[in-house]
C-alpha cells in the first residue's frame, strides 16, 4: 500500500519522471501527427524484415491459422485474414461515423458547402483511374484500375499538421471533407466492383443484425458492448454474400446516432441534481451510502449519454484504430518482397507506373482541376482564408494512398508477382507525394510570411 502523502509535500523524483514521462505520452498520443508516424515506422519495419535473412519468418507469420469455436463448430482462418478482414471493420466502423458526423454537424451539411469538396473527390478519383487505364490497356493489370484512388485519411491530414498552425484551417477542413468523400467513394467501389458472386443468404442474416441494432436503439441502449453480437451477425451477414465484410463496418457506423439517448431526464438536469443531493449529504449511514452509490451510477450514466454515441464510440475508438489497428495493417501488408518482383513479367511495370502515375499525378490534377472547372462555373468558391496554393497543397497530399491503395490491391490482384508490383508502387508514390506535398507547403508558408500584410496568399 502506497504511504499518504500530504498536501504540500514534495514529489520525489521517481514520482516526477513517471509524471512527465506519461504527460509526454499524453501529448504524442493528442498529436495528429504521431499517427502518421507510427504507420510510417511500422510500414518501414515491415518492408526492412520482408528484405532481411529472415523475410521467410515474416510471411510465414501472416499465415499462421487462428481459430475460434464451441465445440464442433470451428472456425478457421490465417491471422493474414483476421487482420484484413476482422480488424480493418472497426477502421471502417470509425470511417461510417466520421462519414456520419461529417454529414450531419460538418462540412458535409451544406449542399453548397459541400460542393466543391465532393467535385474535387470525385476528380481525385476519375483522373488517377485513367491515367492508370491508359498505362494498362488491355493488360491482366487492367483490374488494379481502383488502387490508385484512394486516398489515406491519417497520413494526409498527419502530413498536414506536421507544417503547424501557418497552415490556413480552412485548407485542412477541405482536406478532410475531400478525404472523407473519397473513403465513401473507395467504400462504393469495393462493395461494386470487388465483391462477386452475391448470395442472397448472406443478406438475409445481415438483414437480421441490422434489425438487432435497430431494436437495441428503439429500446434506448446506448452502451456499445451491447451491439457487439448485432455487430458479428451483420459481419457474418456480409461475408456470406460475398462482399467484403469490412463494409459491416462502415453499415454500422452510419447508423450510429448523432443525436444522445432519450433519458427520463436530461444528463445535465441529472447532473446538477445529483451534485447538489451529494454536496448536501452528511450521513455514512450504509443507507445513505447505498444511496449515495446509486447517485454515481447515476452520474455515470448521464457523462456517458451527455454526448452522441457516434462522438462517445468514435473518440473511444480513435486512439486503438490510429495505434493499433492500421499499424497491425501496415506491418502485415507494407512488406513487399523486392528481389522477388519480376516487373518485366505479365504487365506488372505498367501496374507499378500506373499506381505511381495516378496518385502523384493523376490526383493533384484531379482534385485542382476539378476545383477550378467548379469555382470558374460559379457552383461555388473557394474555401474562406484559402487560395489555389493551398488546394495543390491538399491535392499533392492527397496522393498519399497507402493504407486504403494497399487494401483495394489486396481485393484487385491474387497474383503475388502482379499485388507486389502494386504495393511497391503505393509505397513509391506516397513517399513522393508526401514529399512534394511537405515542399509546397513550406513554400506556402513562406510566401504568406513573406506576403504584404492584406493580401491572401494559400
Amino acid at each position: 500500500m502506497m504511504p499518504h502523502r500530504h498536501a504540500g509535500q514534495p514529489l520525489s523524483r521517481a514520482q516526477l519522471i513517471t509524471q512527465r514521462a506519461f504527460a509526454t505520452v499524453e501529448r504524442f498520443m493528442h498529436i495528429q501527427a504521431s499517427s502518421g508516424i507510427v504507420l510510417l515506422v511500422t510500414a518501414a519495419i515491415a518492408l526492412i524484415w520482408a528484405n532481411s535473412p529472415f523475410a521467410s519468418s515474416y510471411h510465414h507469420l501472416w499465415h499462421i491459422p487462428l481459430s475460434i469455436g464451441l465445440g464442433d463448430l470451428t472456425f478457421s482462418q490465417p491471422l493474414h485474414f483476421w487482420i484484413n478482414d476482422v480488424l480493418m471493420t472497426v477502421f471502417f466502423l470509425v470511417v461510417g461515423m466520421e462519414v456520419k458526423r461529417e454529414i450531419h454537424e460538418g462540412s458535409l451539411r451544406n449542399p453548397r458547402q459541400a460542393l466543391l469538396p465532393i467535385a474535387a473527390a470525385f476528380g481525385g478519383v476519375l483522373f488517377p483511374a485513367l491515367i492508370y487505364v491508359a498505362l494498362n490497356p488491355g493488360s491482366p493489370g487492367l483490374q488494379g484500375w481502383a488502387v490508385p484512388t484512394a486516398t489515406d485519411i491519417a497520413f494526409a491530414v498527419g502530413l498536414l499538421a506536421l507544417l503547424g498552425r501557418s497552415i490556413p484551417s480552412s485548407v485542412r477542413i477541405f482536406l478532410l471533407a475531400l478525404a472523407i468523400i473519397d473513403d465513401i467513394v473507395a467504400i462504393l467501389i469495393i462493395a461494386l466492383f470487388y465483391s462477386e458472386g452475391l448470395d442472397a443468404t448472406g443478406f438475409l442474416v445481415a438483414g437480421v443484425g441490422v434489425l438487432m441494432v435497430l431494436g437495441l436503439q428503439q429500446m434506448g441502449i446506448g452502451s456499445a458492448f451491447a451491439y457487439v453480437l448485432p455487430g458479428i451477425v451483420l459481419w457474418t451477414g456480409m461475408l456470406m454474400t460475398g462482399a467484403h465484410p469490412t463494409l459491416a463496418g462502415v453499415v454500422l457506423g452510419m447508423m450510429t446516432p448523432v443525436v444522445p439517448v432519450r433519458l427520463h431526464e436530461r444528463p445535465l438536469d441529472m447532473l446538477t441534481r445529483i451534485a447538489g443531493e451529494l454536496t448536501g449529504r452528511g450521513s455514512s449511514s450504509s443507507k445513505d451510502l447505498e444511496q449515495m452509490n446509486a447517485h454515481l451510477r447515476s452520474l455515470r450514466l448521464a457523462q456517458r449519454e451527455i454526448l452522441p454515441p457516434v462522438v462517445r464510440v468514435q473518440h473511444a475508438l480513435h486512439p486503438w484504430v490510429a495505434f493499433l489497428v492500421m499499424p497491425i495493417f501496415a506491418l502485415a501488408n507494407a512488406g513487399v518482397t523486392l528481389d522477388g518482383i519480376d516487373l518485366s513479367a505479365n504487365g506488372a511495370h505498367g501496374i507499378m507506373l500506373g499506381v505511381i502515375a495516378g496518385l502523384v499525378l493523376g490526383k493533384p490534377l484531379g482534385i485542382v482541376g476539378m476545383s477550378w472547372l467548379m469555382v470558374r462555373l460559379r457552383l461555388c468558391s473557394l474555401p474562406e482564408g484559402a487560395g489555389w496554393a493551398g488546394i495543390w497543397v491538399v491535392g499533392l497530399f492527397a496522393g498519399v494512398g497507402f493504407t486504403m491503395s494497399i487494401f483495394i490491391s489486396l481485393l484487385a490482384f491474387i497474383d503475388p508477382n502482379l499485388l507486389g508490383a502494386a504495393k511497391v508502387g503505393v509505397l513509391a508514390a506516397s513517399v513522393i507525394a508526401s514529399v512534394l506535398g511537405l515542399i509546397a507547403g513550406f513554400v506556402l508558408i513562406r510566401c504568406r510570411r513573406t506576403a504584404p500584410q492584406g493580401s491572401q496568399v494559400g
